[in-house]
């Protein structure tokens, strides 16, 4: 790994504390960021760079929460990265101080540099370790790099201070869909593993803007089960609308999100309202589809949006030696792609259910 000279440092140090470019330096020159280095603000927050994308804020009077906010594992899903990158910039400029512990991942630069997805390999399939299972033949790629990385670097920070009873950890692993949605935001609760949800958690997402919850009945290799499984965080992944270029999405739209996390890395009032089901639409997953041929299809419009219902019997897939068809009234369509590689999931149905 190459050593970066004081004086780069000093250079780097000063734009990001004037400037608060991080990421715009870590996408364009992200050999200022191949060795990690760490500053303060002030004398009240200490700043960590372990690496381009990955910065965390340290309060020199720490509260009681670390906190994960992670968004760019899919390079085209702007809203997220964008958020981050102002909350970022204003943490660096001095124009908000946080209170709680907060470490931020713009996940996949080079998808971001092409405005795709991903470069080689959905990253987001990657986590818990599955990063080093290689299929016979197949060779090591930015995704599976990056993936191990940012693993690294949330054990690396949740592990770096005692986690005694009183302390908090979160990650709000932060995306956009690939297609619209009959509800504009919503997130997935990942598997708990016998543990209970969480109810004050969807009241913090209630005051980012979503009520809709679909719960996962299951382990999975995405970034924020990850979370859940290795360090008990309270953990998901959280869909802010339909991927956009950059500089195209309409940012008051996300404004509630940005204020609320803000508010929560700053320890300020979140004014949450009570608890109560009627605020929420809570699904739990009932199938889960795989693509097993190439001549998978699905059966319903191209721009059918997330949740869109069908009756029961309605053939929603099928392909050669399958049939997939809704198996309750109402059951609901997230995250259908028919391109993903055999093996890979082509469709969640989901139904409505309670906590």
């Amino acid at each position: 790994m190459t050593t970066l000279s004081d004086t780069s440092i000093q250079n780097t140090i000063h734009s990001l504390k004037h400037q608060g470019n991080f990421l715009d330096l870590s996408r364009a020159q992200a050999s200022l960021f191949s060795s990690a280095f760490h500053f303060s603000i002030d004398e009240h927050t200490r700043v960590n760079v372990m690496a381009e994308g990955i910065i965390s804020f340290e309060p020199v009077l720490q509260g009681d929460k670390d906190i994960v906010l992670s968004c760019g594992v899919h390079g085209n899903e702007t809203a997220p990265i964008e958020i981050c990158d102002d909350i970022v910039k204003r943490i660096l400029t001095g124009d908000i101080v946080v209170k709680q512990r907060v470490l931020f991942l713009f996940g996949n630069l080079p998808a971001m540099d092409i405005a795709e997805r991903f470069v080689e390999e959905n990253m987001n399939r990657l986590f818990s370790g599955e990063h080093q299972n290689l299929a016979a033949g197949q060779k090591m790629n930015h995704e599976r790099r990056r993936a191990k990385q940012l693993e690294q670097a949330v054990e690396r920070f949740y592990l770096s201070v005692e986690q005694d009873a009183g302390r908090e950890r979160l990650h709000y692993d932060l995306h956009t869909a690939i297609r619209a949605s009959k509800n504009d935001k919503f997130a997935v609760y990942p598997f708990q593993n016998g543990k209970q949800w969480d109810k004050y958690q969807l009241q913090i997402l209630l005051a980012c803007g979503v009520n809709t919850i679909l719960l996962s009945g299951s382990p999975t290799t995405t970034f924020s089960y990850f979370s859940v499984k290795q360090f008990n965080a309270q953990a998901f992944t959280v869909e802010l609308g339909k991927v956009k270029p950059f500089g195209q999405n309409d940012m008051d739209n996300f404004s509630a999100v940005k204020t609320t996390l803000t508010h929560l890395i700053c320890d300020k009032p979140l004014n949450l309202k009570p608890f109560s089901a009627d605020d929420f639409l809570i699904y739990e997953v009932n199938q889960v589809i795989n693509k097993a041929q190439d001549d998978f299809t699905l059966n319903f419009a191209a721009d059918a949006p997330n949740f869109s219902d069908f009756p029961k019997g309605h053939l929603l897939a099928s392909e050669t030696g399958g049939e997939y068809r809704a198996e309750f009234a109402g059951e609901a369509i997230v995250f259908p792609n028919a391109d993903v590689e055999i093996g890979q999931r082509a469709l969640l149905t989901v139904i409505p259910t309670h906590i």
